[in-house]
């Protein structure tokens, strides 16, 4: 099972140096992915989760790849109507291509309302145009003369049945967010009933979970996977592969945007992670050692 983290690329304290430090962080660290968020129109309704500056996914991945060499590079999530499909499928295929072959495009279909109409795009259609959307990037990679013979894996994001019924129509993967270990184990069931009922392969399954890391136990029905003690983290962990997952990628991001300014805390716990995937003979790499 592949460890993936997910990079704030956007807040207060976030800026070409940060998102250097980050990338070195967690490919020196030895995680497989780095994936970072999606907005275009920082609206109000974005502003208050996800403040200025935001640094536009393809154009930072663009970046980072030049700056990494091994780590997968992903969107957690690209939101599919925002863009033409195929300028979408353009610029995937040749970030993939520049990059040696290493995106992962993550889709989904967006929550700001406000946005949505700044950008003249109806927000009451947002299913139904990331579903053609899909479509027409994946009949635009047909064309490998064109856009290169690269396989771009699509994880579809959602955590609705809408969102499990479209991983399974247009998705290589399934791409739930914060969710917690019992509510993702019955997900899972309806994932396959979904997949039966179109006579579909089912998708593979690549969480985003919490990452928050306590010196307690943390308790209740409504612990998100991902929150607790190293114990509990690795348990959860543990969970995720018994129920299939290929891939999962961590989240450090709390909800306040002043932690951006301060991704130490972060990057520590993403150590202590790391110190407990790798084999002891393969110590981590933090950034100072790099430096």
């Amino acid at each position: 099972m592949k460890i993936g983290v997910n990079v704030p690329n956007f807040g207060p304290g976030t800026d070409p140096g940060v998102l250097r430090s980050w990338a070195q962080t967690v490919e020196g660290l030895g995680f497989d992915l780095l994936m970072i968020s999606d907005h275009i129109a920082i609206t109000p309704d974005v502003a208050e989760r996800y403040p200025a500056p935001f640094y536009e996914p393809f154009t930072t991945l663009s970046w980072l790849a030049g700056i990494t060499t091994r780590i997968q590079l992903g969107t957690t999530v690209l939101i599919a109507p925002y863009r033409h499909p195929l300028l979408t499928a353009r610029m995937a295929a040749n970030l993939n291509e520049l990059s040696g072959g290493r995106l992962v495009l993550g889709v989904g279909v967006g929550w700001a309302r406000q946005e949505f109409t700044a950008l003249g795009i109806p927000f009451s259609q947002r299913g139904q145009l990331t579903d053609g959307h899909l479509r027409d990037i994946r009949a635009a990679w047909k064309d490998t003369a064109s856009y290169g013979d690269r396989r771009i894996p699509v994880w579809v994001g959602g955590n609705s049945d809408a969102g499990l019924r479209r991983a399974v129509r247009v998705g290589d993967a399934w791409h739930p967010l914060r969710p917690t270990v019992p509510w993702l184990r019955k997900a899972a069931g309806r994932l396959q009933t979904y997949a039966d009922e179109q006579h579909l392969p089912v998708p593979a399954l690549a969480p985003r979970i919490a990452l928050r890391l306590t010196k307690e136990p943390v308790d209740g029905a409504g612990r998100l996977a991902g929150e607790g003690t190293i114990d509990q983290i690795m348990d959860d962990l543990d969970q995720l592969r018994l129920l299939g997952a290929k891939s999962v990628v961590l989240d450090t991001y709390p909800g306040d945007p002043h932690t951006t300014c301060h991704p130490q805390a972060a990057w520590q716990a993403l150590a202590t992670v790391a110190a407990h995937l790798l084999p002891p003979s393969t110590p981590p790499r933090t950034t100072m050692e790099q430096s």
